[in-house]
């Protein structure tokens, strides 16, 4: 008598927890409305006392710098001889930073819904880091906060965001593989330069003044709600779209 073969299943592999990282500004909090014009005025102005240049040129070394590094303070490192902590200090101090803050209606009860450990990953200095999770409610939610300071190598070589070495030291740090790491970003160009590395990446433009249309072949998700990384969302469900999308550069504050 014959029997038939029976097949085993192999049993499937629970899908490993996410590790969220998080960017601050325009991410966590709507920056451009308040904050991020007032980081830039005083970025100029301290560019201004410092080297004793017009206010046009202190507006064209901090857009360069930017453009060129990835933050004006990576620019200001390696040309000027200025004093970094003072000049992150000072151009980050608000007279009344609540006022300034806006984000979406219960942010901390969709950041404590998400599962799996959450980062934040900012070019702001850890001080205003602090200062803003504070003021949102959510600094609990956070297992760390890796600022600008913390991006710095151990010869005092500055680094920042989108840089890939400095992406990777964080993630080995905090013991996650790329694989699991999920960067939720409102500046495309980061989530550009880290998508090779393997991490899954999220595009916010809910904050953004202009974004465009489409989703670029990088990006993962494009969502303008933080409401949408609810696991069975259906921006969540959608995956990456086949073809590549075309979309404007967003507009936003110039990074510290």
């Amino acid at each position: 008598m014959t029997y038939p073969r029976l097949h085993r299943r192999r049993p499937r592999r629970a899908a490993p927890t996410p590790v969220w990282l998080f960017d601050l500004d325009n991410t966590l909090h709507a920056a451009s409305r308040a904050v991020f014009p007032a980081i830039n005025e005083a970025m100029t102005q301290y560019i201004v006392d410092a080297l004793r240049i017009t206010r046009a040129e202190a507006d064209h070394l901090r857009t360069l710098y930017t453009q060129r590094y990835g933050a004006t303070l990576l620019g200001l490192a390696r040309h000027h001889p200025i004093d970094l902590h003072d000049f992150l200090k000072v151009v980050h101090t608000f007279a009344d930073l609540p006022s300034m803050l806006h984000a979406e209606r219960g942010l901390a009860r969709t950041l404590a819904a998400l599962p799996g450990r959450k980062i934040v990953l900012t070019n702001a200095p850890e001080a205003y880091a602090g200062a803003v999770l504070a003021q949102l409610g959510i600094a609990r939610l956070f297992e760390s906060v890796v600022a600008i300071e913390h991006m710095r190598e151990r010869d005092g070589i500055w680094r920042a965001k989108p840089d890939r070495a400095m992406l990777r030291r964080t993630l080995r740090r905090a013991g996650v593989a790329p694989a699991d790491a999920v960067l939720v970003e409102d500046t495309r160009g980061h989530l550009k330069r880290y998508r090779p590395l393997g991490i899954r990446t999220v595009w916010i433009t809910g904050h953004l003044p202009a974004s465009g249309g489409g989703r670029p072949h990088y990006i993962d998700h494009r969502i303008r709600s933080l409401k949408s990384l609810q696991p069975g969302t259906r921006a969540w469900r959608s995956g990456r779209s086949k073809g590549r999308h075309s979309c404007s550069q967003p507009t936003g504050g110039t990074q510290p």
